[in-house]
């Protein structure tokens, strides 16, 4: 069973993530991390599945982008374990973890073959392509229920 928690910036935890994000995202595009781009990482909300023995196999940032927005970004799972549930747990995290901080709208860029995914858990494409870390990619949105 696969659970998931939030880790600090620069621990252990997030140090995980960051290898598992840079497998998953950033290698396949002969990207490499700036320190800069993971420095402004440290305001942000680190959500981590892990397995039984504590593995790190999912990862998803959120970031504050406005009074009632979140965007989530970077958003990875072990290839090898795609498709099982991890990326639906991870959402469901953030899009709690987002009405909990009175956010109501989550935004993201999804790249064009996980927009299915998005899809399925209710979020809506907008606007047109466009190219990002040069590939393409749609704009999405869902709005969440605010807890009072």
């Amino acid at each position: 069973m696969y659970k998931v928690q939030q880790a600090t910036f620069l621990s252990p935890l997030y140090h995980a993530a960051v290898a598992l994000r840079y497998r998953v995202l950033r290698e396949p595009l002969g990207l490499q991390y700036t320190q800069e781009q993971l420095e402004a990482e440290a305001d942000q909300w680190h959500l981590v599945a892990t397995d039984e023995q504590d593995q790190v196999v999912g990862v998803l940032l959120l970031q504050h982008e406005d009074d009632v927005s979140m965007k989530m970004r970077q958003v990875a799972v072990l290839p090898e374990l795609q498709r099982q549930g991890i990326g639906r747990l991870l959402v469901d995290a953030a899009e709690q973890l987002a009405t909990s901080r009175h956010y109501r709208k989550i935004t993201l860029h999804a790249r064009v073959g996980a927009i299915p995914f998005y899809e399925s858990l209710g979020y809506i494409k907008t606007g047109d392509e466009f190219a990002e870390v040069g590939i393409p990619h749609y704009k999405m949105y869902k709005y969440v229920s605010c807890q009072d």
